[in-house]
């Protein structure tokens, strides 16, 4: 056994560790296919619409004696307020339940807080069109909450996974593999719902993806297990690896969380509010591009599908790029950290910024608006390696609970973007949609000036335990000398 514990495994052998991580990938890919599935089918889902308006030069319409006239043929009459009620739902019980999850997390470990996440997601696709047609609108927007209730532990657990099972060499590499899931599981919900759709009918989308999320629970419960020490499948060489080389500090004792110095730490919430336009333009473009491609240059629902999901692809291979663009410049150019992650980010913020105004001011050309659709997405993917970097730099020791109050803050622009899209288009005009794609420009590049002054990267001293009870100790002095 000595021979073996004393012998460290090569970083680049593939083992459990990668598995691990694509069961990470797995699950973010399939609770996103259920999460963002109905942002295409509502398109199909609509029953009658009609908007009357005067016609701009721009609009791509079909006329009728100078009036706009649009009309669906779906079960259900939603105007585009309610449709964007019904979009933001989902973020509502997402938001919420970040914090909640992450403590959660602490107390059960990840398998038992995602295998939940993954059972309460999975089951509530599945019946979606039943509680549908059963209860009405308001039926749909609670099952939509509960949906995101269960999500809403996703990211904080998805960390801890990878906090866990990777070698701080191979930290990047790994959480490439598990949060690129998220762009494969955009892609593949747009490009499969299309098709599902087509053929089955919007009611598919649900049946389906619900399914396929059942059979992975019973996976996921097999296979998973909390850390390389409590794994049974698990090589030693591999186990003494990762717990070796991991960087991640054990205390049997961690002092209690230090919340005043958390949600008063600069850097977090330079980071937080970075986070927040991110989302913003991301969320934009994940709930409501599928409805740009239709109401305004009417593009058939199976092209829509793969339209809608071509901008994850692009965000998936520059995400990877970019990592090790990253990775380049810090470790053999020896660039200073900070400022190579401050680039990216900024890349990422002017990409997309750039990007949705260039494709509201390409006219009624799909080919044109598409290229800047995909352009504007795929940039944006450099934010996620120098994000989730410096995510982890600010505290290792309370990673759950910092990446429960970013992702918690930054989920509020999923809950804004929907409804105050369908406000801002009732007509559904290329005019409407550039004034959303103008205010979109405006939070991106707004929040990423913040950023920049604010979200200095690096650990912070209340990650310390030493500190930390040094700074409840000093605090129960002062609390006493208050009392006397």
């Amino acid at each position: 056994m000595k021979s073996i514990i004393n012998r460290p495994m090569p970083e680049n052998k593939w083992g459990l560790r990668h598995i691990i991580g694509l069961m990470g990938s797995m699950t973010i890919m399939l609770e996103y296919m259920q999460r963002i599935g109905l942002n295409l089918a509502i398109t199909e889902m609509v029953k009658f619409h009609t908007k009357s308006s005067k016609i701009d030069a721009d609009t791509c319409h079909f006329v009728q004696n100078n009036t706009t006239i649009i009309q669906y043929t779906g079960e259900f009459d939603w105007d585009e307020e309610t449709q964007g009620l019904i979009l933001s739902s989902f973020f509502l019980g997402y938001v919420i339940n970040h914090i909640p999850g992450g403590l959660l997390i602490d107390r059960w470990g990840v398998k038992w807080v995602l295998g939940l996440s993954i059972l309460t997601s999975s089951s509530g696709t599945l019946i979606t069109p039943i509680v549908l047609k059963t209860l009405g609108l308001w039926g749909l927007i609670g099952l939509r909450i509960l949906i995101g209730l269960a999500q809403g532990p996703l990211y904080p657990a998805l960390n801890v996974l990878m906090s866990n099972w990777s070698s701080a060499n191979e930290r990047g590499r790994l959480g490439a593999i598990i949060f690129t899931g998220g762009y494969l599981g955009n892609f593949l919900s747009m490009a499969i719902s299309g098709l599902i759709i087509s053929y089955l009918g919007w009611t598919g989308v649900f049946y389906i993806f619900g399914g396929i999320g059942i059979i992975w629970l019973i996976i996921w419960m097999i296979l998973y297990h909390n850390t390389p020490l409590e794994h049974p499948y698990i090589k030693e060489d591999e186990r003494y690896y990762i717990t070796t080389t991991s960087g991640k500090m054990c205390y049997e004792d961690l002092p209690s969380t230090p919340w005043i110095p958390i949600l008063t730490s600069v850097p977090l919430w330079g980071m937080t509010i970075s986070k927040v336009g991110y989302n913003w333009g991301l969320f934009t473009v994940v709930t409501d591009l599928p409805k740009y491609m239709k109401n305004v240059l009417h593009v058939s629902i199976e092209e829509n599908g793969v339209i809608s999901g071509l901008p994850y692809v692009g965000m998936w291979i520059f995400s990877i790029v970019s990592g090790w663009a990253v990775d380049l410049m810090i470790i053999k150019f020896r660039w200073d950290a900070s400022l190579v992650r401050k680039l990216c980010i900024t890349i990422a913020s002017v990409g997309p910024a750039v990007g949705f105004i260039a494709a509201s001011y390409s006219g009624c050309d799909k080919t044109l608006a598409t290229v800047f659709f995909v352009f504007g997405m795929t940039i944006m993917g450099a934010y996620i390696p120098s994000s989730k970097a410096i995510m982890l730099d600010i505290s290792p020791n309370y990673t759950g609970i910092v990446m429960a109050l970013i992702g918690a803050v930054g989920g509020i622009s999923g809950i804004i973007t929907p409804y105050l899209i369908g406000v801002l288009t009732p007509n559904s005009s290329l005019l409407e949609w550039r004034l959303v794609f103008w205010i979109s420009f405006a939070v991106i590049l707004g929040s990423n000036t913040v950023f920049l002054f604010m979200g200095t990267p690096g650990t912070q001293w209340w990650n310390d335990p030493d500190q930390v009870r040094s700074y409840f100790k000093g605090k129960d002095q002062s609390d006493k000398k208050e009392t006397s």
